[in-house]
């Protein structure tokens, strides 16, 4: 790749690149050959991410971040133009969220993860724009997704960050229409094999999954790829996520009535967990992964190794369960056991 978007010996920015979409990019860049800067909360996890990138033979710059911290954003692309000189690309794949009824959901665990995914977003572009603007050229991609489109029950905090991402990112690319060599991409995924879902904070004392049809996110990362070639106001990955939009948008009484009972039956697991801010609050140490366990259809393929909610935090909150009578209790609403 050679065109003035290829991502052969340029260097990229990819926050959220320890684990996920954020790291399968970052691994197809790298066999692509350029150069990364990763960005993510955990150095331990970014240190893991960095040698599986440099086993492609890309160099690798770790720099530990949380988005939604502005200064750290900064560090983090001066800490890449110090490293390499330049910055062509960023992809910012960063986000969090916290499962359950908006009422059950703590506040500071609502408030971190809307900050995280919403405002993580603002610094990430504001950052990358204003280095952009001084070089003349650059591309920018964010990762949005299919409930930036439309709404779900029991992820109040996601779906109104991903709403407040695809408003900002629609507003920027009309912005920079005024300044040629600049070109922003949204990608919108629906469900994607990912660690995200059980390592996210739950109170419905279950965790989340992907909700089927499922993509790997290498899916998802060969549409940011070809972002960073040819960009593009937006790129949907998902074989429903079409269908899925017009009923919103078309049938939204048929919508609201369907929705919940199948949000239930295939994007919350039914085995007990106790409630937790998962990796809200608190980043995850070693043992993330690009993959979680889900097959094309959200079965469960084997056991995940991946870090999760309670394994990271395993303190109970009681203030927030699916059933009032503990984790064995009747899940939220008569939801699936």
């Amino acid at each position: 790749m050679t065109g003035p978007g290829s991502s052969a010996r340029r260097v990229v920015l990819v926050t959220g690149g320890s684990s996920g979409i954020g790291l399968a990019t970052a691994l197809r860049l790298a066999r692509d050959g350029a150069d990364l800067v990763l960005t993510a909360r955990s150095v331990d996890a970014l240190e893991a991410a960095a040698r599986q990138c440099e086993a492609h033979g890309a160099r690798v710059l770790v720099a530990p971040a949380d988005v939604g911290d502005a200064d750290a954003v900064d560090a983090a692309a001066a800490a890449a133009l110090e490293r390499f000189g330049r910055l062509d690309a960023v992809v910012h794949s960063a986000a969090a969220l916290a499962y359950g009824r908006f009422e059950d959901v703590p506040r500071e665990v609502f408030d971190a993860a809307l900050t995280t995914t919403l405002i993580g977003t603002s610094n990430v572009c504001r950052t990358a724009l204003r280095h952009f603007h001084d070089t003349g050229r650059g591309r920018l991609v964010v990762v949005g997704s299919l409930l930036g489109s439309i709404s779900t029950p029991y992820m109040s905090s996601y779906v109104t960050a991903k709403w407040g991402v695809h408003g900002l990112v629609r507003t920027l690319q009309i912005e920079a229409r005024q300044t040629p060599g600049i070109e922003i991409s949204l990608v919108a995924p629906g469900g994607v094999d990912t660690p995200v879902y059980r390592q996210a904070g739950t109170y419905l004392q279950r965790h989340g999954r992907p909700p089927p049809p499922v993509d790997p996110p290498e899916k998802v990362a060969d549409a940011v790829v070809r972002c960073l070639e040819r960009p593009s106001r937006e790129r949907s990955v998902g074989l429903a996520n079409g269908i899925v939009v017009a009923g919103f948008r078309l049938l939204p009484g048929v919508f609201d009535r369907l929705v919940t009972p199948l949000m239930r039956l295939g994007g919350i697991e039914r085995v007990p967990v106790p409630n937790s801010p998962g990796n809200v609050l608190e980043p995850n140490g070693p043992g993330e992964a690009v993959h979680d366990r889900w097959n094309r259809w959200g079965g469960a393929r084997a056991v995940s190794p991946v870090v999760t909610p309670e394994r990271a935090h395993p303190e109970r909150s009681d203030d927030g369960p699916v059933g009032r009578d503990g984790p064995d209790g009747p899940p939220v609403d008569g939801g699936p056991r």
